[in-house]
């Protein structure tokens, strides 16, 4: 007690030089005699009025006085030093009087202790050590000291004791919202509220937030308020007219909260602090509201800009999926709103729904505009090149959310329309017209396209070796050519990197062995030839071509020491010095990639095909940029061939008797080689020389897409025909570049209406002057209406702004904007919608565009009628 005693009483000697201390209970002698202050002379008042007075006022009229007195003060009338006493302070003892002396405020603040004593002392109902209380009492009185301010009043200390209760230890958050984040985070069995409810702090919490949320209740509490501001956020932004056609359970009970309360929500909603209790306390709100049931009366339209409940993803996903299914929403609907969602608390959770709903719509839609005639080989190849790929493309994009996401269930419908669509309106009848002109063929070759033997020569010689530039080859394993295409398009997205795609037809049988060979450099010294060993092995002489080291030793013979040939692997594991050196004793350097074709090819792992595709982009784009900060600036990627894949199990239709004879050498699933083979009409056979091949192995292979019986292989994932998806390979040029060729698409911030806000709310339009491309990239922003000192007075939106629309009106994006109770202080004034958008790697955000308003609100407009 004597130090606290101490401490108090230095505070009241830094303002005045005489203190009276009036023992009134006559229980703190002890304490007095004790006490030891510098520069303080202690007397006492004990019938010696008249003499103390003349020594503090004549004799020693600068002295520091501690006057003590063993006993009640004096009344006025009988008090011969209360003249002293008014232009001096008093010491009061008591318990109240000892902590408003700790926090620095005047005894107008008495009332504030005395009614809230639980707030400032020690818990004795504490679980914990009494010193652990004691402690957290100390720690509560000097947080609160730290957040006060000379101007405060009764309802601003209240309101930082209520902040200190919730864990709070900063200024600028004993606010109102804070505080209830606080304590929802923790619950209504909380000790932070348990701390309000002993302190007698809770009938001003429920007081506060009626006056700023409207919520009112006879009984209030946290979960009450939290079901309230869950289903009066959820009505609010239903449809007007249809707000009053609720089955959401108790939606008629309450009177309803103001838009402040809607600001709140949905600043507490996209909080990424408290993200996980926001989605806690969501469901269970869902659960008690009945709010899935409320959503089997809404339509798609009425819910698309909801998102305070996770069953709301549900139900538009279900919709989505039904109306594609069904075919009742076009494709321009189905993408606007996949793209609307995507602003969603819960987008990423379906992410991969969406992006299936959204690609099955697009399949839809491009698969009944195409016609799959062709007039020559070389026109079918130009038109595949040019948009039919795109359907594969779309395919694997589909498989792949389908897979990754694993609700069949739910995608069932879409998925056996795009299976069935896939192969029997595309792959089948695409191919049964290509293979006329397969069929027709003397020699496998496509005028004006170029043939896999000539890429050394005209892609890593002509362009890039002839000019004394070193060039890296990356060859991926059935990379076929739709990946190439949506390779090239993420490659262009990255900053400095240019790309471009070309094609080849790839050698025949489509099998790794000869299509990497072919990419070799060719020499009439060392031919390509089929083995006729039983593995399927190619030779270039009598050189074999099987595995990354043989490979290596044929660019050294035929191209020189400055050749070689390295795993990926080893690529990306190198460090940059050791990655460094090898390039530098190198002019062309072949980096062996394979995933797709290692997880297609087994039996186990050949569904998870279009997943292997997904992580190879990953490793390419990495490859990429090691070879870059190797000082690598120029990139080929190619193939050895490519692919042809069904998702769904094969019938019995699929597969052809193997109707060849003569010396069979080795039997894929889509090819045979020997020696002197003879075929049924089922079947194309080939010679050595129509393949462009050395001696005298043929091959055969299925007209069609259909597989030959092999056992203990996979039969989804299958290549060495000749369908276009097999035979048509992408080669990539990647160039890097010194300066950055990337920016941010235009944004543009249109009002809509007057420059006056004269009520609750407004609305704007932002407009993205240009569609997104690979190298004019999406704009993230963040959209507030501030004062004019910076305070946000309305909710918040965050938006990305990447539409690929070439219309105007489909890049157009309208976002309301609703004001808080702040707004009502900066009536009459001027106030700015800010446009901010991110700092790269950093928190923050610098303005990017604004927009000024003036409010001009009537007291009318705070009325809900």
């Amino acid at each position: 007690m004597t130090s606290r005693i101490s401490t108090a009483l230095e505070r009241l000697f830094a303002k005045h030089r005489v203190v009276f201390w009036y023992d009134n209970k006559q229980e703190l002698r002890e304490d007095f005699d004790g006490l030891e202050l510098d520069n303080v002379t202690k007397v006492e008042l004990n019938n010696n009025e008249f003499t103390l007075k003349h020594k503090l006022l004549r004799e020693e009229p600068k002295t520091n006085f501690l006057v003590y007195k063993q006993g009640k003060q004096p009344e006025p009338v009988k008090n011969w030093l209360y003249d002293v006493e008014l232009s001096n302070a008093i010491f009061k003892t008591d318990q109240a009087a000892i902590w408003l002396s700790e926090l620095e405020l005047t005894s107008e603040f008495n009332e504030i202790v005395e009614k809230h004593t639980a707030f400032f002392e020690v818990d004795s109902n504490n679980k914990g050590s009494k010193s652990q209380a004691t402690s957290d009492s100390d720690n509560r009185k000097a947080t609160l000291k730290s957040l006060l301010e000379p101007d405060d009043t009764h309802s601003r200390i209240r309101l930082k004791m209520l902040a200190v209760s919730a864990g709070t230890k900063q200024k600028g958050d004993a606010r109102l919202d804070v505080i209830l984040e606080l304590l929802m985070a923790e619950n209504a069995e909380g000790k932070a509220y348990k701390l309000i409810e002993r302190s007698k702090l809770n009938q001003f919490l429920w007081q506060q937030v009626t006056n700023h949320y409207g919520y009112r209740c006879d009984s209030p509490s946290l979960m009450d308020f939290v079901y309230e501001l869950f289903k009066f956020s959820y009505l609010a932004e239903l449809p007007t007219s249809l707000q009053g056609t609720s089955h959401v359970s108790g939606a008629a009970n309450k009177e309803k909260m103001n838009n402040n309360a809607l600001v709140f929500f949905k600043r507490w909603k996209d909080s990424r602090k408290h993200q996980k209790i926001f989605e806690r306390l969501s469901e269970q709100c869902a659960s008690v509201l009945n709010i899935e049931s409320d959503l089997q009366h809404r339509s798609l339209n009425d819910v698309l800009e909801l998102d305070y409940f996770r069953v709301i993803d549900l139900k538009v996903i279900h919709d989505l999926v039904n109306g594609v299914a069904k075919r009742t929403l076009s494709q321009g609907e189905v993408a606007l709103w996949c793209r609307q969602r995507r602003q969603g608390h819960w987008y990423s959770e379906f992410e991969l729904l969406y992006d299936a709903v959204d690609v099955a719509s697009q399949f839809f839609a491009l698969l009944d505009t195409l016609q799959f005639d062709m007039s020559s080989a070389q026109q079918a190849v130009e038109r595949y090149t040019n948009q039919w790929f795109k359907l594969d493309q779309l395919y694997r994009k589909y498989v792949y959310a389908l897979k990754v996401s694993s609700q069949h269930s739910l995608l069932s419908a879409l998925t056996e329309q795009i299976e069935n669509l896939y192969i029997n309106n595309y792959v089948q009848p695409l191919t049964n017209a290509w293979q006329q002109y397969v069929d027709a063929m003397g020699k496998w070759q496509v005028p004006s396209v170029d043939p896999q033997n000539c890429f050394f020569k005209k892609y890593v010689e002509a362009k890039y070796l002839s000019k004394n530039k070193k060039v890296c080859v990356i060859i991926s394993d059935a990379f076929r050519y739709e990946a190439g295409e949506d390779m090239v398009s993420r490659i262009r997205q990255e900053d400095r990197y240019d790309a471009k795609l070309n094609h080849a037809l790839s050698a025949m049988p489509s099998y790794t062995q000869l299509g990497m060979a072919s990419l070799l450099p060719q020499s009439t010294e060392y031919p390509l030839q089929l083995s006729d060993a039983k593995t399927g092995t190619v030779l270039m002489g009598n050189l074999s071509t099987q595995g990354t080291e043989n490979r290596d030793k044929i660019l050294k013979t035929i191209h020189g020491e400055r050749a070689s040939a390295v795993q990926a692997k080893n690529i990306l594991e190198m460090t940059q010095v050791n990655s460094r050196e090898l390039l530098k004793d190198n002019d062309v350097l072949y980096i062996y990639h394979n995933r797709i074709d290692h997880t297609g090819d087994k039996m186990q792992s050949e569904g998870e095909a279009f997943e292997a595709t997904e992580h190879t982009f990953d490793d390419l784009i990495k490859l990429v940029k090691k070879l870059a900060s190797a000082n690598v600036s120029n990139v080929l990627i190619t193939a050895d061939h490519g692919f042809i894949y069904q998702n769904s199990k094969l019938d019995e239709s699929d597969y052809l008797e193997k109707d060849v004879s003569g010396d069979i050498l080795y039997n894929d699933r889509r090819f045979v080689l020997g020696k002197k083979l003879n075929c049924g009409k089922s079947l194309k056979l080939f010679s050595s020389e129509e393949l462009g091949l050395a001696g005298d192995v043929h091959a055969v292979i299925p007209k069609g897409i259909q597989r030959l019986r092999l056992s203990g292989s996979g039969s989804r994932f299958v290549h060495g025909g000749a369908s276009l998806q097999e035979v048509i390979i992408p080669i990539i040029s990647i160039n890097k570049k010194r300066a950055s060729d990337t920016r941010l698409v235009t944004v543009e911030l249109l009002r809509s209406g007057s420059s006056v806000i004269t009520s609750g709310q407004i609305s704007v339009t932002l407009y993205q002057a240009e569609a997104v491309t690979d190298k004019t990239q999406g704009r993230i922003l963040r959209l507030g209406i501030y004062t004019e000192s910076g305070k946000l007075i309305s909710d918040s939106h965050t938006v990305e702004m990447d539409l690929t629309s070439d219309s105007p009106r489909e890049r157009e994006m309208k976002l309301r904007f609703l004001l808080n109770q702040e707004a009502d202080a900066a009536n009459n004034t001027e106030v700015i919608l800010k446009l901010e958008e991110p700092v790269t790697g950093t928190n923050q955000f610098k303005e990017y565009k604004q927009l000024r308003y003036t409010i001009k609100r009537s007291f009318t407009s705070d009325f809900d009628f």
